[in-house]
């Protein structure tokens, strides 16, 4: 199951990794935002698509549909709302969320996408990164899975380091969730 708020880039990397696996299924796509470019994306692909607001997120709604799936795991894939008590205590370790940085630094709440490059670079950062944990009750403070360090080049911005980081997470994201999935 894929949790996603935006634009989908990942999530559309992770179908697209799994759309021929036999052993791993994407069950839907689960979003709190009507307007996100995902939804068109994933319409596309004729996945399910499940659409709530925060409200449902948090009176028990989406974990009621959620038990009602086979799932092993929940993927947060640019997804922006925290997971509430209910959820993440049913599915302890098994909901997962990438970082565009090297956590514990530039985690917490708002710090996603864009804001947290423009931090890394005024502070002159000499390393950036990505980072996929568990999903525990605080924002971006679960156990990390994996992590990928890269140097910030000299005249790195936020923007190029958006891009570098991006490229990575596409390409990382799917390899440690099937990982996770096969070590069960």
């Amino acid at each position: 199951m894929i949790f996603a708020s935006g634009s989908g880039s990942n999530a559309v990397k992770i179908y697209e990794y799994f759309k021929n696996n036999d052993q791993i299924n994407i069950a839907g796509l689960y979003c709190n935002n009507s307007s996100a470019a995902v939804i068109t994306k994933f319409q596309k692909l004729k996945v399910n698509i499940v659409l709530f607001d925060k409200n449902e997120l948090e009176n028990s709604s989406v974990l009621k549909l959620l038990l009602k799936t086979d799932l092993s795991l929940i993927v947060l894939a640019g997804f922006l709302l925290k997971m509430p008590k209910k959820i993440v205590d049913h599915f302890e370790n098994k909901i997962i969320n990438i970082h565009p940085a090297l956590l514990p630094s530039y985690g917490g709440k708002g710090m996603y996408g864009m804001r947290i490059h423009k931090k890394v670079v005024e502070n002159n950062e000499l390393y950036s990164g990505l980072t996929i944990h568990y999903v525990n009750q605080e924002y971006d403070e679960g156990a990390a899975v994996f992590q990928k360090k890269i140097k910030l080049s000299k005249n790195e911005t936020p923007e190029t380091l958006s891009k570098k980081i991006l490229s990575l997470e596409h390409s990382i994201y799917p390899r440690v969730i099937e990982k996770i999935l096969q070590n069960e």
